[in-house]
């Protein structure tokens, strides 16, 4: 009996229980649908890569080139000492330190190519050598792709560059001859026209005296202009006896 009532009283809690516990958990669970709960981001760890490069900017650029093998020169450090080292370098120097790799590999090709970079190469040399380089560049190591592809735009930037100076030094040759052609052809037309004037100026005298030798002359009276009456008259009195003695007279028969 006493089993029994104590099992009827805990069916009793516990259903008192679900009707005070039910709308509350309901009433929790409308505020955490309602209110934005602010979850905590979790930033992920840097991680530092354990190798490190070997440094080469204090290296001397004597010393630089003798350096070979795996571990300088796949650094890109190394690469980018090098090229600082040829910036200094003289043409004729530079021509003469490239002579040295003869090789076939990336890491000659590599290095003409950066010691040759600003050794006043035609743009034929520096086409051959951006071939040689990239007929070998298959075998540059991944570490240096990065640093390969912008040298070699840089490369293709410079020659580009030097061919637009060849094309503009051309037409600048071009243009100068052509305004030489030109300077000569006003000399030339410049002269003709003096020469014209010149000559236009004297016609132009030789028609004003024309001018004033007719209207002077328009003036003065001639033998066949004035009668003989007037001659007579003006004929002074000995060269009129003159004149009637030479004249037979009517009555006189030759």
């Amino acid at each position: 009996m006493k089993k029994t009532i104590t099992t009827a009283a805990w069916r009793a809690v516990i259903k008192g229980a679900r009707r005070f516990l039910l709308p509350s958990a309901l009433l929790l669970a409308g505020c955490a649908t309602s209110e934005h709960v602010s979850v905590p981001q979790i930033k992920p760890e840097v991680v530092t890569p354990e190798q490190q490069l070997a440094d080469y900017r204090n290296v001397a650029c004597d010393a630089l080139w003798q350096i070979k093998g795996q571990t300088a020169e796949e650094n890109p450090l190394y690469w980018l000492r090098g090229m600082d080292c040829a910036q200094r370098l003289a043409p004729a120097d530079a021509r003469m330190l490239a002579h040295r790799w003869n090789e076939e590999t990336w890491q000659a090709a590599f290095r003409q190519s950066i010691v040759l970079a600003k050794a006043r190469i035609t743009p034929q040399e520096r086409r051959l050598y951006a071939m040689r380089l990239d007929n070998v560049s298959y075998a540059i190591p991944d570490s240096l792709r990065p640093l390969y592809q912008l040298w070699r735009e840089s490369q293709a930037n410079e020659l580009e560059l030097v061919q637009a100076r060849g094309r503009y030094s051309t037409l600048q040759e071009n243009t100068d001859r052509e305004l030489d052609g030109l300077r000569q052809q006003e000399k030339h037309l410049r002269a003709q026209l003096e020469q014209t004037t010149r000559q236009l100026q004297n016609l132009t005298d030789i028609e004003r005296q024309l001018s004033s030798r007719k209207s002077s002359g328009s003036y003065l009276p001639t033998e066949k202009n004035v009668p003989a009456d007037e001659n007579d008259e003006l004929a002074s009195p000995g060269d009129k006896k003159t004149h009637d003695a030479e004249q037979p007279s009517e009555g006189t028969k030759p």
